[in-house]
């Protein structure tokens, strides 16, 4: 009889288990390289760096998701431009929020800049090469 019993239990264990959540789905801070199209996102323990196609950003703090792998971070968006870089003159950047997503090894990514086109959305997985189409 204690077999019975102890089956269900077991099975109960180890189902549980599978569906644990990934480590950027349970409040941890979210680090490395990502890629995707149009899209690339070095992450550290402070901040990140983005390159678009045409285009560049940063987040200014750590992306620290929330228990269902959810994240919003501040952070700043630079428009590029075609043509080359023009000597002496420094990009404009405007104030943006990042919001999105992470679950295992895929991050999704909707970038918010006020009076401004928005890139994006963009998918990302940790360990890709962007795939970027640089602005002429």
């Amino acid at each position: 009889m204690a077999r019975r019993i102890l089956s269900p239990v077991v099975a109960a264990i180890a189902l549980a288990a599978c569906a644990a959540p990934s480590a950027a789905q349970r409040g941890d801070t979210i680090t490395g390289e990502w890629g995707g199209a149009h899209v690339g996102l070095s992450l550290d323990a402070a901040s990140g760096r983005l390159e678009y196609d045409c285009g560049s950003g940063t987040i200014d703090e750590a992306l620290t998701t929330d228990q269902l792998g959810r994240f919003t971070a501040t952070g700043t968006h630079t428009p590029g431009q075609g043509g080359p870089d023009r000597a002496g003159e420094t990009p404009r950047s405007y104030p943006a929020l990042y919001r999105g997503q992470a679950r295992g090894d895929v991050l999704t990514l909707r970038v918010e800049v006020e009076g401004h086109v928005s890139p994006g959305p963009f998918r990302l997985t940790q360990g890709a090469a962007p795939q970027l189409l640089r602005c002429l």
